[in-house]
């Protein structure tokens, strides 16, 4: 068995420790950022629709929000599959129920690319082991699984990508002000410019996904469309 290599292992140690330097200011500026809303920065879609046209999707019978503020396990996922799954058991088919699900705090890695988690380590920030390895994750565990890679007992297989999800008409959208927050914070423990590290970052928002100006703001807009409120966790 080889072992690892010690410059090698050092560097990921450096690596990571950058990580936790900067997540650790997280805290403060969590509390900070409500008190100097004069600073906080203007939103823009990027090239996204408009965050109040994208809420007019919503027209199905029966509506619902899932406030995923934190990495719950399957949790932020299983939970719009299985309020999908029941109400087909009850005679509404999905297209007549309007599912969004909001991925805000420590929940917005889920709305990135793999690249970015192998990258920033994602896993061991926002502590995210990998189903298949049992390890902190290196990719994004619930864009694109394999089939059957999510299974409940009782129930067997379930189709929780979020990819699966959205084919089933399920609207994903992530707050902005954290990835700006987190983002900031990643740069600084790593001696990076914080705009490229946030550019880079909105850049890796997969497919679908709609950046909303913060997270409890499409909390609100949701319930304003007739969104049940359901939290995530």
């Amino acid at each position: 068995m080889s072992k690892d290599n010690p410059r090698k292992s050092s560097k990921r140690r450096e690596f990571l420790g950058a990580l936790a330097t900067g997540a650790a200011s997280l805290g403060m500026a969590s509390f900070m950022a409500p008190l100097h809303l004069n600073a906080m920065p203007e939103f823009h879609s990027n090239g996204m629709e408009d965050p109040d046209e994208w809420f007019n999707k919503i027209k199905g019978k029966h509506r619902v929000i899932f406030d995923a503020t934190v990495p719950k396990d399957i949790l932020p996922f299983a939970w719009p599959r299985v309020y999908l799954l029941t109400n087909g058991a009850t005679g509404t088919v999905e297209k007549d129920c309007s599912v969004v699900v909001v991925l805000r705090h420590e929940a917005i890695p889920y709305a990135l690319e793999d690249g970015l988690w192998a990258k920033y380590k994602f896993g061991e920030m926002f502590k995210i082991d990998d189903p298949r390895t049992k390890a902190p994750s290196l990719r994004n565990p619930f864009w694109k699984p394999n089939k059957g890679e999510f299974k409940i007992p009782g129930v067997g297989e379930v189709a929780i990508g979020i990819n699966e999800l959205q084919d089933s008409g399920v609207m994903f959208c992530v707050c902005s002000v954290a990835l700006t927050v987190y983002s900031a914070a990643v740069a600084s423990g790593m001696n990076k410019d914080a705009a490229e590290v946030k550019k880079e970052w909105m850049a890796g928002i997969l497919p679908g996904i709609q950046v909303m100006p913060s997270g409890v703001w499409a909390v609100g807009r949701a319930q304003e469309h007739g969104c049940s409120y359901i939290f995530a966790g």
